[in-house]
């Protein structure tokens, strides 16, 4: 169904609605099954943009991609960014997004200076910390339950160039990764790190850290964009397992530099380097992938990612892609924000039934116990005690929802 002809009448009729942007969630948080779906992406216009002061308005069906494309050349880049551009930007502030530089932007929502809200009894409401703030605080993170997010006004950050100053280093332990990562985050705006997560012995805890700054401008040419490549068919089994991910770890590894030098390339490479392959997600095999994020507050944090990781590695299951990365003490607007000041740790895993959900589980509780929670955006399998324990003020959340909107997330996480 599209936004026009919902919001012509938007009272609830045959079951709940539910915003879909452009499908990027890794869960059933833009799913509505046995309900209707408002196909947000012909919500597609730029409405405004202050080439002076960076504040840009636009309907939130617009992808990050065609932001990018408008502003980059004007000097502006989006505060926070996640690690995909083919997000939408209504849907960058439903769920709202962090990206590497969380320990100095915060998420998404901090950036947001007002947006329009429909809701299913005609209300168009715009709202903003001083608007409507109730709805702007539950909105933000609210995972487009509270109403359809129609156009978003976004404070930009101002660049002097499309490229980045980047350094790797390469550590051997998780207590290097955390002396790294705090020594990083006073000095770069952007943080990261790789793990193989299949190394063991005096190898367990090695990856690969990153950081970088916005560079300056320069009068050097700039190196053309790569052509992106798609990932031909999905295989009947998962192509990633054990033997090879290993082979994986060990080349990517060595590909990184080791030597102190700062490298100078390009943004996107940097922000969003699986977006150069697309349908990346058919190597996980015809039953797909889980992925699990969980926030740690910062006291527990070493060892309970310590933990997770030797019972990831114990399991036999293998994730592809392992990043370990220090949000910091960056409080968001939103009610339903996922982030919390400490570590995060990603891991990715073909599915694999039974024994992928009993790791998971096992990821789920080591969380829990160590006081942190996890993303219910990256989340297809939460249960509702995970979810009540990560998120305990929900039902303060749930009294903004709008009635005439649900999702699969939703029912399953509360039980309604």
């Amino acid at each position: 169904m599209s936004p026009q002809a919902w919001m012509a009448e938007p009272a609830p009729q045959q079951g709940p609605v539910l915003a879909y942007g452009n499908g990027r969630s890794y869960g059933d948080s833009c799913l509505n099954d046995g309900g209707r779906l408002i196909l947000g992406r012909s919500l597609d216009r730029i409405l405004a943009f202050d080439r002076e002061s960076g504040l840009v308005t636009c309907e939130a069906g617009v992808l990050l991609d065609d932001l990018l494309a408008l502003v980059m050349p004007a000097g502006w880049f989006p505060p926070v960014t996640p690690g995909t551009c083919f997000v939408t930007i209504g849907g960058a502030l439903a769920n709202d997004v962090h990206g590497k530089n969380h320990h100095r932007a915060g998420t998404f929502g901090r950036h947001v200076r007002a947006f329009e809200l429909t809701r299913s009894d005609g209300q168009v409401l715009t709202c903003a910390r001083d608007m409507n703030s109730d709805l702007f605080a539950a909105t933000i993170g609210g995972m487009g339950l509270t109403g359809l997010i129609t156009q978003v006004t976004l404070q930009l950050m101002p660049v002097a160039s499309a490229q980045m100053l980047q350094e790797t280093i390469h550590f051997d332990g998780l207590d290097r990764f955390f002396s790294i990562a705090a020594q990083s985050d006073a000095t770069h705006d952007y943080t990261v790190a790789w793990i193989d997560a299949l190394a063991s012995g005096a190898n367990f805890g090695r990856g690969v850290f990153f950081r970088a700054n916005h560079a300056p401008a320069s009068d050097q040419p700039q190196s053309r964009p790569r052509r992106s490549l798609s990932f031909p068919f999905t295989p009947p089994v998962p192509l990633i397992n054990g033997l090879t991910l290993r082979a994986f770890n060990l080349l990517y590894r060595a590909m990184q530099p080791r030597s102190p030098e700062l490298r100078r390339i390009a943004y996107r490479p940097f922000f969003y380097p699986l977006d150069r392959i697309r349908n990346w997600n058919r190597a996980y095999g015809p039953r797909g992938l889980r992925q699990f994020q969980c926030a740690i507050p910062m006291p527990h944090a070493r060892v309970a990612v310590e933990e997770m990781l030797r019972r990831t590695l114990a399991s036999g299951e293998a994730s592809f892609l392992t990043v370990l990365k220090l949000f910091g003490d960056v409080p968001s607007p939103g009610m339903m924000s996922f982030p919390l000041a400490g570590a995060t740790l990603t891991l990715d895993f073909p599915y694999r039934g039974p024994r992928t959900d009993t790791l998971l589980a096992e990821l789920d509780r080591i969380t829990l116990a160590a006081g942190g929670r996890v993303n219910p955006y990256k989340d297809a399998r939460m249960s509702q005690a995970v979810f009540e324990a990560s998120f305990p003020h929900w039902r303060d959340f749930a009294a903004h929802i709008d009635p005439g909107f649900s999702s699969s997330f939703w029912r399953r996480v509360t039980g309604s």
